[in-house]
């Protein structure tokens, strides 16, 4: 392992998942992190740091207190990875898929924190979140889930995403605001968007479901943002706010994403498409602002 201190902050929130500001509390408070400095007088951080905020994760994940997971984090009292984690993960999983099932909230939130304890927020997201979320509308099309369920595992996983979405407009990083056109009830996908952008060093403003895009306008002139995302489940929210966002495309960068955005909608709002999966974007918006 190469302990040199060579990385800086923000690329240890990216592999860890953990917030800028949540890691500069870590290193403040209880001396998680343990930075140098470069010539230019940066704190860079190394291999060690990120491995001792990986432990602090997994022993806030075992439920205990910030301070006494801190203090074991630097003790290297970690348990190592079990060569079967990767089943432990598919089990994790599994209890939660039969907890939101089953109206089960107690026990569906200790599965979804000991994934977060184990799982970077990428991997969070990725493997186990948004298949979980497909996979969940699947079942509710074909009728194999009752609306109730649905809405229960929904909103459980809403909340938990938007705990994790706090304080992610602070920073100094591009900024994007998120919004759901009129109609369009479904941000989930949205949400884990804007928490993959942050994970990239991004600020983020949430308007979130049914915003009318006059009110994303004004606030564009109020917090002059970057680029704005608007997304729909479907195709007619969009269609229906097609000269709104045609004019908004032409104050900002306007991007559309969810299953509802087309090329062709893209096109005709002056906008951009964003096809893929929350993380794909993520990674993609991030580097085309760096250019």
């Amino acid at each position: 392992m190469n302990s040199a201190p060579r990385l800086r902050i923000g690329e240890v929130s990216r592999r860890t998942g953990v917030s800028v500001d949540l890691l500069r509390a870590w290193e403040k408070r209880y001396g998680v992190l343990s930075p140098g400095r470069s010539e230019g007088g940066f704190r860079l951080y190394s291999d060690e740091d990120v491995d001792r905020v990986r432990a602090m994760q997994v022993h806030l994940g075992e439920g205990l207190a910030a301070a006494q997971a801190a203090r074991l984090a630097l003790e290297s009292e970690v348990r190592p990875a079990p060569t079967g984690s990767a089943d432990l993960v598919s089990q994790d999983r599994a209890e939660l898929d039969q907890a939101l099932a089953s109206f089960a909230e107690v026990q569906a939130n200790a599965a979804f924190d000991r994934l977060l304890g184990t799982l970077t927020l990428d991997a969070l997201l990725a493997e186990v979140l948004l298949p979980y979320l497909h996979e969940l509308g699947e079942a509710w099309e074909r009728g194999d889930v009752t609306i109730a369920q649905e809405h229960f595992a929904s909103n459980v996983i809403r909340g938990r995403l938007l705990g994790l979405a706090r304080g992610w407009g602070a920073g100094i990083g591009p900024y994007a605001l998120l919004a759901c056109p009129p109609g369009e009830l479904h941000d989930l996908g949205l949400i884990a968007f804007g928490l993959a952008l942050h994970s990239r060093g991004w600020r983020i403003t949430f308007l979130g479901q049914d915003t009318p895009i006059s009110t994303v306008a004004e606030h564009v002139r109020i917090l002059q943002p970057d680029c704005v995302v608007v997304s729909a489940a479907e195709a007619r929210p969009l269609t229906d706010s097609l000269d709104d966002l045609r004019r908004l495309a032409g104050s900002v960068p306007v991007a559309l994403a969810g299953a509802g955005a087309t090329q062709e909608l893209a096109r005709e709002a002056g906008a951009t498409l964003l096809s893929g999966d929350p993380i794909a974007e993520a990674e993609r918006l991030t580097g085309e602002q760096k250019t």
